[in-house]
């Protein structure tokens, strides 16, 4: 027998089975599913989309050209800078005093080019000297030759005429003494031409010698003037100036610090030019070529969707870029699908909001290929 209870709760259960409810709710899930399937790939038929994309804009490195300790600091992190404004400034003692001898060094340099001028001239005054010697010595040689000749004709003369007794014996004994008297006079001025012609030789030797130090002080003399000029460049080292107009990072130097020449010490941040670095695996980029539009979503702005258009795709892979790039051929090799970086720069460069991106942010990237 059955209770009361029993039969009431019979017809409950029976409802219960037949509410449509679930039914509804099950359908129109897998009809907005289906929808939204379907729409996701139409889209992709024609789009390629990507969320490994940031922001990207021009870095102006703040590097020092020369060593030392910094005196001074006139920025601060985040603070805009005009092109030409003073960043930082370097003690310049050391170096103002490395100026003041390179320029001394500079002056005796040329000190011993003037020596070395005067001593050339004066020897070049010898060399006159000597050239005139040597002419008055060929003159009066030839002019005793001239004496030789004669007084030897007439002492042939004298002999022949002491033979037939025609003169005395002291006429005869004259015309050899004055035929030996030029001869010995012909000898003394060759001897003579013979010491100003070496004596000549001597002082072109000290022309040669005096112009081979003229020839090394000039060279002393360029080789300081390149000191002073190298000297006077690192003294302008010391001021450290922004190269660009924008916006300084963080400043992680401090008065009395010491740095390195070459170090990056910060940077400053441009803000006339921003523009999207989309990371596209490498089965995405078939269908992808320059000139494409591209829709950009800013994390940041989300309401916000800005016109832009591919211009470039990179070289090569961003793994071949990195600090240490994988080596297939050694060890065991796992296939990775690589990701090519690609450009997309913004139509509207006087968009107010770009201004507000900032290098690093987030972005969604879609590729329309059609």
């Amino acid at each position: 027998m059955e209770t009361k209870e029993q039969v009431s709760e019979q017809p409950k259960e029976a409802r219960k089975k037949k509410s449509p409810v679930f039914f509804i709710i099950l359908i129109a899930m897998l009809i907005v599913g289906g929808y939204f399937s379907i729409t996701r790939y139409i889209h992709s038929k024609s789009h390629e989309e990507t969320d490994d994309a940031q922001v990207e804009a021009n870095l102006s490195p703040v590097i020092s050209k020369i060593s030392g300790y910094i005196s001074e600091v006139r920025v601060k992190d985040n603070q805009f800078v005009h092109k030409g404004d003073t960043l930082l400034i370097l003690d310049k003692r050391d170096l103002k005093l490395a100026l003041e001898q390179a320029e001394a060094a500079l002056g005796t340099a040329r000190s011993n080019l003037a020596s070395s001028q005067a001593s050339t001239a004066a020897t070049n005054t010898n060399i006159g000297t000597a050239n005139a010697a040597i002419a008055t010595a060929d003159a009066q040689i030839e002019a005793a030759k001239v004496n030789v000749w004669r007084t030897s004709e007439d002492f042939k003369r004298y002999e022949n005429l002491i033979k037939d007794h025609s003169i005395t014996q002291q006429q005869y004994e004259q015309a050899l003494a004055a035929k030996q008297t030029a001869e010995k006079q012909l000898q003394v001025l060759i001897a003579q031409k013979n010491q100003a012609t070496a004596q000549t030789s001597v002082v072109k030797g000290q022309v040669s010698a005096s112009a081979e130090q003229a020839s090394i002080a000039r060279s002393s003399i360029t080789q300081r003037e390149v000191e002073v000029e190298n000297a006077k460049l690192n003294l302008g080292y010391t001021i450290i100036t922004a190269a660009e107009s924008g916006v300084v990072s963080k400043v992680p130097v401090q008065v009395g610090q010491f740095i390195q020449a070459g170090a990056q010490l910060f940077s400053v941040v441009l803000n006339d030019d921003k523009w999207v670095i989309a990371n596209f695996k490498e089965t995405q980029v078939s269908k992808m070529v320059e000139g494409q539009k591209v829709s950009v979503k800013v994390d940041a702005f989300p309401k916000k969707e800005f016109d832009a258009v591919l211009t470039s795709f990179s070289p090569a892979t961003g793994a071949r870029f990195a600090l240490l790039p994988p080596d297939n051929a050694s060890g065991n090799f796992v296939k990775v699908v690589q990701r090519l970086p690609v450009k997309i720069e913004f139509n509207d460069k006087n968009d107010s909001l770009l201004k507000k991106l900032r290098p690093g942010m987030n972005v969604v990237v879609d590729v329309h290929l059609n």
